[in-house]
């Protein structure tokens, strides 16, 4: 029956790892919700998903405003796997010179946006039966580095969002995946997080010869996600094999 094709909703959409994350699961069989703001970076996705086979749906939706959040949810028939991707980083100042609004920016995007999300589409994911939610976190929500230290608390707060909802959503149908990436190249992370400076964003990868690709989580997310139902991925960290750790990186110059 159509009505029973399981449902993944999919947060920052509309580029990266959302994007291709939303592209693989359609793949899998699941029928996508893509959810982000741009509209026109939404339709270019679903176009390609549609052009695949897939079943998607659009929605424009800002995680950080609740209000529309609890709408979207709302008009939701059903969610069988979240994925959590929205947020960002902003800046790569020190703690004694970063902006306190970059700082919230951030904090609203990774922390608040997921809990509204979490919030908001629980009650179907516990409906399903069978629920999966996947909390898009990073190796900064695991240690700290330089120049980082916004980014570093935000995603230290999604974090422990998924530990936390782990443990209180024992013994219910529904599970929790944390997938922790290192070093991503994609098109607009880096340029984002240094306000659109094309220099220090392609500094972040010079000499790595091979940094992970957004196509390289999505694989990730959609192996997890797809795994037994009795098959938990409790914390999946994701490095290239150039980055030993957060402060370690092998660089052919």
């Amino acid at each position: 029956m159509p009505g029973m094709q399981r449902t993944a909703v999919v947060t920052g959409a509309s580029s990266g790892i959302g994007a291709a994350s939303a592209e693989r699961l359609a793949g899998a069989g699941y029928r996508v919700v893509l959810a982000a703001r741009r509209a026109d970076r939404l339709a270019e996705v679903a176009a390609r998903i549609t052009s695949g086979g897939g079943d998607v749906q659009v929605n424009v939706l800002d995680v950080t405003d609740r209000a529309d959040v609890d709408v979207f949810a709302a008009e939701l028939p059903r969610c069988d796997v979240l994925v959590c991707n929205a947020g960002g980083a902003i800046g790569g100042e020190t703690v004694a010179e970063g902006s306190p609004d970059d700082w919230l920016a951030m904090y609203q995007s990774n922390v608040l946006g997921t809990l509204h999300v979490v919030q908001a589409l629980l009650p179907k994911l516990l409906a399903s039966g069978d629920g999966t939610i996947v909390l898009m976190s990073s190796t900064a929500g695991l240690a700290a580095y330089e120049g980082g230290g916004g980014y570093v608390a935000a995603k230290h707060g999604t974090h422990a969002i998924a530990g936390t909802l782990r443990l209180e959503l024992s013994g219910e149908p529904v599970r929790v995946i944390e997938i922790a990436p290192g070093m991503v190249k994609t098109g607009e992370f880096a340029l984002n997080r240094y306000r659109g400076d094309a220099a220090k964003a392609a500094a972040v990868y010079a000499g790595v010869a091979e940094p992970l690709t957004a196509e390289d989580i999505a694989e990730a997310v959609t192996w997890a996600v797809t795994r037994p139902s009795h098959f938990n991925v409790d914390l999946m960290v994701l490095r290239p094999r150039a980055q030993a750790a957060q402060h370690k990186v092998h660089r052919e110059l």
